[in-house]
């Protein structure tokens, strides 16, 4: 079956976040199940620079400003793509979404209204005798989809599949711009896109979906709850029975301690230490006694990383030490490089994808204290590589990690450490409880092993999305 996937972001080609980890994953992973998946994907100029074009599939003479095609194109990992080439909207330097302001460039409802657009355009009328059997639509970026369906296939509609990966972001924009973005008014109410008086894509996507799924079964039941439904929890538990949770998988031939070619290559546990060595040397830390800990993030108040800086002393005091990568607040970014100054921290704002690599690889502990976390992929990163993960109790992070309580232990199947409430003095508990372990070699070295064991790769999530869509294939 045919699948059109709508992302604002797929990897290796264009990545901000965990999204585009996942979107660039699921055709290969779904390959096996029978499941013929393109990304349809914005024209950005990293995209353009690094596809291979194969010629035209449609034309738009006006996007939302200017004319537009799709094209066909392969990229690295991806030999299927469609590419929405829209100069006007898309061919911009910097942040993906963001303006050298730092704020949300001014047209980004018009820039991805063209992606839905585009995309029912792909659903009505195929491309190169191409026809999707359902549409796999990605946050709000995805969201205005079923929205152009009704204008482009009014009496048959392609079935639609949205993910909710962060409900956080909807998407809203002032109720001016209804027909600037070619919405049906009729449909501005509760019923339909309206939220709070504005245009929201993501609400139209949670209306209009035939199905909704999330990325972590915990998180699907937390987006019931008001703390964590971002002012959509009555909705979403309107839609309960349409609503899945498949838990996020990641790329084991990317993320392969044995064969990753930025680090020291290495299939069991005691392979680390040379690992950790190189990492203390290039983030200029001192030899120690206590468990080398890392964060590869952003640095915002929803990843907890503000409750790290109160916790990290009781850290360092048992000897403990922090390799963080990441960006994001200012003044947290500058909190940690305080920190630094002590000597047993090292900080690195900004990102490199090869440097996380090399940081998974040699630490002892990878550090989650998100404060709601939908799937998250960094601690399956340290599961995969041996690095213990110390989570919160939240989203994914509960569904990944088994926390080493005492019958865990006596088990002998922990896999890593997780806290709640999400507070500083329970993550203080959690890095206490960490030293602890690691001063205990035998039981920190099963721990290392079971999580190396971890299946954390997309296997049985393509399956529950190869039998989800084809359900919703059949009805159709």
């Amino acid at each position: 079956m045919n699948v059109l996937s709508v992302a604002s972001e797929c990897a290796p080609l264009v990545k901000t976040g965990g999204l585009a980890d996942v979107v660039g994953a699921l055709p290969a992973a779904l390959a096996p199940e029978g499941v013929h998946m393109r990304v349809l994907l914005p024209g950005y100029p990293q995209v353009m620079a690094a596809v291979t074009q194969h010629g035209v599939a449609l034309e738009e003479a006006d996007l939302f400003g200017g004319p537009a095609r799709v094209l066909y194109a392969e990229g690295p990992g991806h030999p299927d793509l469609l590419v929405v080439d829209a100069p006007h909207l898309f061919a911009r330097a910097g942040n993906i979404y963001l303006g050298p302001d730092g704020q949300d460039w001014p047209d980004n409802p018009e820039r991805f209204a063209g992606l839905c657009w585009m995309a029912a355009r792909i659903a009505a009328e195929g491309v190169g005798g191409w026809v999707p059997d359902v549409l796999h639509c990605h946050d709000w970026q995805g969201g205005l989809v079923p929205e152009y369906l009704r204008r482009f296939m009014p009496d048959r509609r392609a079935p639609t599949v949205l993910t909710i990966h962060n409900m956080a972001f909807h998407g809203s924009t002032s109720a001016e711009r209804i027909g600037i973005l070619r919405l049906d008014p009729s449909r501005f109410n509760t019923g339909g896109y309206e939220a709070w008086g504005r245009v929201s894509a993501l609400k139209a996507g949670l209306i209009g979906a035939d199905r909704l799924t999330t990325v972590s079964p915990t998180y699907a039941s937390e987006l019931l709850r008001e703390e964590f439904g971002m002012g959509f929890d009555g909705l979403m538990r309107a839609r309960r029975e349409d609503l899945v949770g498949i838990l996020n998988g990641i790329d084991e031939d990317a993320w392969n301690p044995a064969a990753d070619p930025d680090v020291t290559p290495y299939g069991t546990p005691e392979g680390k230490a040379e690992n950790k060595t190189a990492l203390r040397r290039e983030f200029g830390l001192p030899d120690g006694n206590g468990p080398l800990c890392v964060v590869v993030s952003r640095l915002t108040s929803q990843k907890g990383l503000d409750l790290l800086i109160e916790a990290l002393p009781s850290l360092l005091a048992r000897g403990g030490q922090l390799a963080l990568l990441g960006s994001g607040d200012g003044w947290m970014e500058e909190a940690f490089r305080r920190a630094a100054q002590g000597g047993q921290v090292g900080v690195r704002i900004g990102y490199d994808e090869a440097l996380s690599h090399r940081m998974v690889a040699g630490g002892d502990a990878i550090l989650v204290p998100s404060r709601f976390e939908p799937c998250g992929l960094t601690q399956m990163y340290g599961l995969r590589y041996g690095t213990i993960p110390v989570v919160a109790l939240t989203g994914g992070l509960a569904d990944t990690v088994i926390h080493a309580s005492p019958a865990a232990l006596a088990a002998g199947v922990a896999t890593g450490i997780q806290f709640h409430p999400i507070t500083a003095e329970a993550l203080r508990g959690a890095l206490l409880q960490l030293c602890d372990l690691y001063a205990e070699p035998e039981t920190w070295a099963r721990m290392q092993r079971n999580a190396m064991a971890q299946p954390v790769g997309w296997g049985r999530s393509a399956v529950a999305y190869a039998r989800l869509f084809r359900d919703l294939s059949a009805r159709a």
